[in-house]
């Protein structure tokens, strides 16, 4: 029998009349794509209605292929050349991919806009739903509308109804989600890395190994189910799909600002509670159905865990619903636009103690460090997903970090000012409705969806920053820390909390003077934060010794 060598798995299986042929096709196709796209651009100017939508969509797809294969041609031809040209333009390229998502996210919301403005303009005798005719008429301002206007009419058309939205916003949701996923699961081996005085992920996609999430995803899809001999495969099966979904459905009514919402609910934050509540399910069936008995101590640990800390994270959260008057989380967003001292942490001492029980009792909820005891790597091998590989042990992991940023994004909602910059929204209201240039500055500067996943991400890393520096507790030490710390705490905090809003008038000095304490508490804690990580950043190479030598480039 022939023996497989490590030169039989790097040798290239392309011949060079391979390699030549598959160049040429390429470059005819891309060629022939860029061709098909200039011709369906020229019949979309010359045809209207239905005809140039689809010129339209037709020269767009050629565009994008033709460009995608003289792209892999080049890269047959001259793959050094191509390689080098990455990654000296990798930083910009990252740069233009996230500019390119802010744009793709920003034109589905303007499209809506402008529909429901065309919807409150038309005539009440109107049918409804308008017609795509109707559409292009006010589109192009003119009784006879051609090329780009009746175009665009067939775009807008279908977002006249609740299902093509919500179809919309779900891969939307399920887009970021992944994204999230992608980009903190590197984050994450980077942070350890650095933390533990290694480099972390440099290979794939070259700056920083930022591609290594992506290569990993595509081998998870690869890999085959393994079922444990007795386990309940139905159950099986049905687990991980039954820990992603509500973590998908968290996001529904999670307001990323006021009109970046899927579903604007007056209870929005009891819904999020109970998927919060429901995604433990998932973990049971898992731990129940592998057949294993660490998954089924890990999938008990995160039942009793889970059902102790909800107790007082819903404490914790009622405070600034109390100080809000309001579930509906938008309401509790935008009573919070007055700047970083109208922020409801800041609020009160109480209000700043309860953004702190909560933000310890999330990181239970999301089996996170010093809490990870479901896991518990040196002691339940990998706990209730021991058993999973391939798609299905992917998706308990998206599901993790999809909650981990669900959770962050609820406590900057609550507490740390919603989607609200540190300066007061009012500074910047002659440009909300401006220009699209003015719009997209006031979101830069004053409000937007952009402050709330950077906020969001700030506590996301803090969640890592403590795993990698808190050892794991007991399991006796954790329902301890429960029933006899953070229960107490909360009950005592709500409590406080409705005896102020009850007797300290909001417009006293007393709430004056603890508004400003807190700020300022608040404002040391940023500076702090800010002059220890850049004393860090320019001791970085005496902090942790020869480790700390750039040993490939871009460390």
């Amino acid at each position: 029998m022939n023996r497989f060598t490590t030169d039989d798995a790097l040798r290239s299986r392309w011949s060079p009349k391979t390699r030549v042929l598959a160049m040429r096709w390429l470059a005819g196709l891309g060629v022939a794509g860029l061709v098909a796209a200039v011709t369906a651009g020229l019949l979309a100017v010359q045809l209207g209605g239905l005809g140039s939508f689809l010129a339209l969509t037709g020269s767009a797809f050629s565009v994008l292929g033709g460009a995608a294969c003289l792209l892999a041609a080049l890269a047959l031809r001259s793959p050094q050349a191509v390689g080098a040209t990455l990654l000296r333009i990798a930083g910009p390229l990252f740069v233009l991919f996230l500019l390119t998502l802010v744009v793709a996210a920003w034109v589905p919301a303007l499209l809506m806009q402008r529909v429901d403005g065309l919807l409150a303009a038309a005539p009440p005798e109107l049918a409804r739903p308008l017609t795509v005719a109707y559409l292009a008429e006010q589109l192009a301002g003119s009784a006879s509308p051609r090329g780009l206007s009746a175009a665009l009419a067939y775009v807008l058309w279908p977002l006249q109804f609740s299902l093509a939205r919500d179809i919309l916003v779900v891969v939307g949701i399920v887009a970021f989600i992944c994204l999230v996923a992608m980009f903190g699961i590197w984050w994450e081996r980077k942070i350890a890395g650095r933390m533990q005085s290694r480099l972390g992920p440099m290979r794939v996609g070259g700056w920083h190994g930022w591609a290594q999430s992506l290569a990993d995803g595509i081998k998870l899809l690869q890999k085959e189910d393994i079922y444990l001999e007795g386990a309940d495969r139905p159950l099986y099966r049905l687990a991980a799909y039954v820990a992603f979904v509500p973590a998908v459905c968290l996001f529904l009514a999670l307001p990323f600002s006021a009109a970046w919402v899927g579903r604007d609910l007056d209870i929005g934050l009891i819904f999020i509670f109970a998927m919060i509540g429901v995604g433990v399910i998932g973990v049971l069936l898992a731990g129940w159905a592998s057949n294993n008995k660490w998954s089924m101590f890990g999938a008990m640990r995160e039942a009793c865990q889970m059902i102790s800390y909800e107790i007082p994270l819903g404490f914790a959260a009622l405070i600034p619903v109390m100080t809000a008057g309001s579930l509906r989380l938008t309401t509790i967003g935008e009573q919070q636009a007055g700047g970083f001292h109208t922020w409801l942490a800041f609020e009160n001492p109480l209000c700043l103690a309860a953004a702190v029980l909560f933000f310890i009792a999330t990181l239970a909820s999301c089996k996170r460090a010093p809490f990870d005891l479901p896991e518990a790597e040196s002691e339940l091998v990998a706990g209730f997903h021991t058993e999973y590989s391939g798609f299905r042990w992917a998706l308990f992991f998206f599901a993790e970090y999809a909650e981990m940023f669900a959770v962050a994004a609820l406590a900057t909602l609550l507490f740390f000012g919603a989607w609200y910059s540190p300066l007061p929204a009012s500074w910047g209201a002659a440009w909300r409705d401006g220009p699209l240039w003015q719009q997209a500055l006031y979101g830069l500067l004053f409000s937007g969806p952009l402050w709330f996943i950077a906020k969001a991400f700030f506590f996301v890393y803090v969640q890592m920053w403590l795993r990698w520096t808190l050892p794991r507790i007991r399991i006796d030490q954790v329902m301890y820390a429960c029933v006899q710390v953070m229960l107490p705490l909360s009950m005592i905090v709500l409590l406080g909390n409705t005896f102020w809003l009850l007797l300290v008038p909001g417009d006293g000095w007393i709430a004056r003077f603890a508004n400003v304490l807190c700020t300022a508490v608040g404002v040391v804690a940023v500076a702090g934060i800010v002059v220890l990580a850049a004393w860090a950043y320019s001791n970085r190479r005496r902090l942790v010794g020869a480790l700390a030598v750039d040993h490939l480039p871009g460390a």
